[in-house]
């Protein structure tokens, strides 16, 4: 097999045309202002509408642009940060927790997730649903499970379901004295469930942020958050360590 040297491989058009949009976005055009149609821009840069349709496409997989359903497209606003490393701990719902909690219910988690607790494959657990929102677009969408050896489950019995029962239980937990929490931050693609919330398709690149919380000498809630890749960023804090892991295979 021969080998191509680089610099005699001519940029694709589409990509010249994606820095050229770029550059036309900083300077042009203000976050959430929608775009001219894709006829108008075709001729102001004197491509073809398949070229330009490429380059948008990239754009918005960068998390510059937002494609939305009888709107058109629209510049995207600035990425969501993601802190990994922090050493501010804090339960889930404290003062300051952008996630809005939609609904709760009792059931057995993923195994994954039973292990990380320490309970039965069949033991049910509280599953709260939570939602974050920027700017208003969904970011990212969180389970966390909580055993019920953590929050009884008399704790939330007066409130029957939905938000409501979520509050009970978020609350339940801030009883409880945190002793610290860990994250493992993983690249995943969205299956149905995360999509549909999230105003993805099915398989878009997304950022799994796994998180054990610990209280009592052991896990006592895990959360599993999954953020959209094309608008959230890692942000790390300068003591936070970094652990790189390989999986044999």
């Amino acid at each position: 097999m021969g080998t191509t040297q680089l610099e005699t491989v001519p940029e694709p058009k589409y990509w010249h045309l994606r820095t050229v949009l770029s550059e036309a976005l900083d300077s042009e055009f203000s976050v959430g202002e929608i775009l001219p149609n894709e006829r108008d821009l075709a001729a102001r840069f004197g491509v073809a509408r398949a070229t330009l349709r490429q380059a948008l496409e990239q754009l918005e997989l960068e998390g510059r642009l937002q494609r939305r359903r009888g709107v058109g497209t629209t510049v995207a606003p600035p990425r969501v940060g993601v802190a990994v490393g922090t050493e501010q701990h804090a339960w889930p719902g404290a003062e300051g927790d952008a996630w809005e909690p939609a609904d709760c219910a009792t059931a057995a988690p993923p195994a994954a997730v039973a292990g990380m607790l320490e309970t039965r494959k069949d033991e049910q657990v509280h599953t709260v649903r939570r939602s974050l929102v920027t700017n208003g677009q969904p970011v990212a969408a969180e389970l966390l499970y909580v055993p019920l050896s953590s929050v009884p489950a008399s704790a939330a019995a007066d409130a029957a379901s939905g938000a409501a029962r979520a509050h009970a239980v978020l609350q339940g937990l801030r009883h409880l004295d945190l002793e610290g929490q860990d994250r493992a931050v993983e690249l995943g693609s969205a299956r149905a469930e995360d999509a549909k919330e999230l105003d993805r398709l099915p398989g878009a690149p997304v950022l799994v942020v796994t998180t054990r919380f610990f209280a009592r000498g052991r896990t006592a809630a895990v959360s599993v958050a999954t953020y959209r890749a094309d608008t959230c960023r890692l942000t790390f804090a300068d003591s936070g360590g970094v652990e790189i892991h390989h999986d044999a295979s």
